[in-house]
């Protein structure tokens, strides 16, 4: 049974499923460096990503499309897509359930558009679906509770039975939609919008650019916690206030900041209403699991476009309230399409998903520019290399990771030992010299340089550095002493592990650093010449090759 998922809109992606196995999965702004958050655009994209992995629309048994909040002229839930070179109206399911559908699998179908009778799942159904079937709870048959927080919904509570396959709603934790942290910040320096680019895909991609960045940013400021008694105030004033509103608390904080919250700077603010929000969710999800669940030993699954919080992540595991806690490296609107199949082999039947955070595009090679030459170069020697020049290296390999986060196929990595690095790091990709520099370490090791240094492959948890260590890989230390770590097993079959193995038998250290190899405001380079064109680095290490071009960096 071969199921493909589409998501349409922003974060737009194609991905198959077959006989409960992730074939692939595409982001659309991961190819021919396409715009981050891009959406779909036309549907003979995904004729062409079934394409490039050997298929035909004929050999998929199954379309799904993953439900959205717009409508037609009709009032009818659709997304506006490309078809034949003219615009039409993508029948799918809500953003979110009713009271009186068939429960949180609800099952739409529509036919047309060359997608014959395809089915769709609401939106949070595929947060909710396909975060606990990418769990290993799923794989071992176990329940599990799923959080599902995201743009236009407020944090609910699901429980999934792994024995009958059941799928209950709980609750709805507090009234703050997914998107409050971003919209509240996006009243202040430096994250408030350009007015002179107000275009409405322009502000909606400015909006998802947000909460990342702020992420970082708060570390500059400091948590007050007097000021969450102001807060629980505006909450109540504006408890009802509808999804299209949902700016107006910052709005209110920045109108009256003197008086509400004096001698607070911005980065104080973002930092008190991140950690505000995130004490408020934490009490509330402890309330509910424990009135309502006694007994503990639960798994928690946290999926949406909050699960990348990793403040909040780390929260919620050192609660001691669940017994394990997992999130998928595409909790957010990238891991839609996978989703939405999900959400059909569920339903059909199907639990638990076997896949591999490396399911993107395959890495190509394209044309190189003048000035850049090739030689064979393995991963020992491109160790020895990082080593003895203490420079980064854009490195390119096998397919593309799920994701927003670079996980070493994507990644540009370099020596950890300067305090220089970071800065260089970020004058290169074009970012504020506040954001963070990722660390990616060997998991066996991880324990000695990172506090807890727990597996983190996916950069979910936050890691605090063990005494000694900040001195030692300073340019992946935050401001605040944390880094958002990536662990990786030995035991992994990728050019990463063998690179960061070899350097740390070269050099001592089994870290590196890590970030993503991108244009600005773009997806990962699909291949080798996008990242000689960029030219931000001299050396770029592909599949056994390494490009040299003195004259870049």
């Amino acid at each position: 049974m071969r199921i493909c998922g589409i998501k349409a809109s922003h974060d737009g992606g194609v991905a198959v499923i077959e006989d409960g196995r992730l074939l692939f999965s595409y982001e659309i702004e991961k190819l021919r460096n396409g715009e981050r958050y891009s959406s779909l655009g036309n549907l003979e994209r995904v004729t062409e990503i079934l394409a490039a992995e050997g298929l035909t629309p004929a050999d998929i048994d199954q379309f799904v499309v993953d439900g959205w909040y717009t409508k037609d002229d009709a009032g009818q839930t659709a997304v506006t897509v490309d078809a034949a070179g003219r615009p039409v109206h993508l029948r799918v399911a809500p953003y979110l359930e009713s009271p009186g559908d068939e429960g949180p699998l609800q099952r739409h179908t529509f036919s047309g558009h060359g997608l014959g009778d395809y089915a769709s799942y609401t939106h949070v159904a595929n947060h909710l679906i396909g975060t606990y079937c990418s769990s290993p709870f799923a794989a071992r048959g176990e329940d599990a509770f799923v959080l599902v927080w995201d743009g236009l919904i407020t944090p609910r509570l699901y429980r999934v039975r792994a024995a009958t396959r059941e799928v209950d709603f709980v609750e709805a934790l507090m009234p703050v939609f997914g998107g409050s942290f971003a919209a509240f910040c996006a009243r202040f320096e430096p994250y408030l919008p350009d007015t002179d680019d107000v275009t409405s895909d322009r502000f909606i991609r400015h909006h998802l650019s947000v909460a990342g960045k702020a992420m970082a940013y708060a570390a500059m400021g400091r948590v007050e916690t007097g000021a969450f008694a102001a807060f629980d105030d505006l909450m109540a004033e504006f408890h009802d206030i509808p999804v299209d509103r949902v700016g107006v608390l910052g709005d209110k904080v920045a109108a009256n900041r003197d008086e509400l919250m004096p001698g607070l700077s911005n980065a104080d603010l973002i930092a008190t209403y991140q950690a505000y929000v995130g004490h408020n969710l934490l009490e509330r999800l402890t309330s509910a699991v424990r009135s309502r669940f006694p007994g503990g030993g639960h798994n928690l699954v946290l999926g949406g476009g909050c699960a990348l919080n990793i403040k909040w992540n780390t929260a919620i595991r050192a609660s001691g309230v669940f017994q394990d806690v997992f999130v998928p490296p595409f909790p957010n609107d990238a891991g839609a399409a996978i989703g939405t199949a999900a959400c059909e082999m569920f339903r059909r039947g199907g639990t638990a998903l076997e896949w591999n955070v490396y399911s993107g595009p395959r890495i190509t090679t394209g044309t190189l520019p003048d000035g850049w030459s090739a030689r064979p170069c393995d991963e020992r020697a491109l160790a020895a290399l990082l080593h003895a020049e203490d420079e980064p290296v854009v490195v390119l390999s096998g397919r593309a990771e799920l994701g927003p986060r670079a996980l070493g196929n994507r990644s540009i990595i370099a020596p950890a030992t300067s305090t220089r690095m970071k800065d260089l790091l970020n004058d290169i990709k074009n970012r504020a010299q506040y954001r963070p520099v990722a660390p990616i370490c060997l998991e066996d090791r991880a324990p000695e340089v990172f506090d807890p240094g727990t597996p983190d492959p996916y950069m979910i948890f936050e890691h605090r550095m063990r005494p000694g260590w900040a001195e030692r890989v300073p340019a992946i230390v935050h401001l605040d002493g944390t880094a958002r770590l990536q662990t990786i097993a030995s035991t992994q079959d990728t050019a990463a592990v063998r690179i960061l193995t070899a350097y740390a038998e070269i050099s001592g250290i089994p870290v590196l650093c890590n970030t993503s190899a991108n244009l600005e405001g773009r997806g990962f380079f699909p291949d080798v010449e996008s990242a000689a064109r960029w030219g931000g680095t001299r050396y770029i290490w592909s599949e056994g090759t390494l490009y040299t071009n003195p004259d870049a960096g």
